[in-house]
């Protein structure tokens, strides 16, 4: 029997990485929290070094503080920096949207459109892991399609930044349903080749997500103060 918590050699670095982010993202370490790193080495049987380094990427990211002698620690999200961050991420998603519709191939339409309608099974589930995590997918490809590697690194960076707050956010059923409806536009604009008008949705799609994560940020805030009393 495969032990799926045993890393493969060939993938060890990135896939560190990634199962640590993850950990962040789906809030199994909570912001403020040390990295256990000792128990994370003994978890996934690697050495401090490639965790270390792991953790580097993450630091680049934003997901964690380096302290010199007390080791990684989870960052928290600002409502500052969500208000600074989004904006930014918004601009190069429609920049992204509209070479994508440029640039993009009809075999990377249809993988697209494979992905959403996997994402919107997700919703009908109401399994928000999955749907969170084909809702990356998604984005990453439009961005990919771009053909744009300077855009694709500068995005994904800023990206990183504001997933676990993202993934949070989604919880309401409200922001839920309209996000996906969102995407329904977004599909279709990007069948049609429209890239002024996928420009604008991704804009507004990012304005929206933008809200929705600035108020659980805040009730949040407020919900700590209050049981503080």
């Amino acid at each position: 029997m495969t032990d799926t918590n045993v890393i493969e050699r060939r993938s060890l670095h990135l896939e560190l990485v990634e199962r640590i982010r993850l950990l962040i993202v789906e809030s199994h370490l909570k912001p403020g929290d040390k990295v256990p790193e000792k128990d994370l080495c003994e978890r996934f049987r690697v050495s401090r070094t490639p965790m270390r380094e792991a953790l580097k990427v993450l630091a680049a990211e934003g997901l964690v503080r380096l302290e010199p002698n007390r080791g990684a620690w989870v960052t928290v999200v600002t409502v500052d920096e969500v208000e600074e961050v989004f904006p930014v991420l918004g601009a190069l998603e429609a920049l992204s949207g509209e070479l994508a519709c440029t640039n993009i191939t009809d075999a990377e339409i249809s993988h697209i459109r494979w992905l959403h309608d996997q994402m919107m099974q997700s919703y009908t589930d109401r399994n928000l892991a999955d749907y969170f995590k084909t809702n990356q997918e998604i984005h990453r490809a439009i961005l990919l399609a771009a053909k744009n590697q300077s855009l694709t690194n500068t995005c994904q960076a800023l990206s990183a930044r504001m997933q676990r707050a993202r993934y949070a956010a989604n919880l309401s059923e409200e922001r839920w349903a309209d996000a996906v409806s969102e995407h329904e536009q977004i599909i279709q604009s990007l069948e049609a080749r429209d890239g002024n008008q996928l420009s604008r949705i991704l804009v507004q799609h990012m304005k929206n997500k933008q809200e929705s994560v600035v108020k659980w940020l805040r009730k949040t805030t407020t919900d700590q103060e209050t049981s503080a009393i």
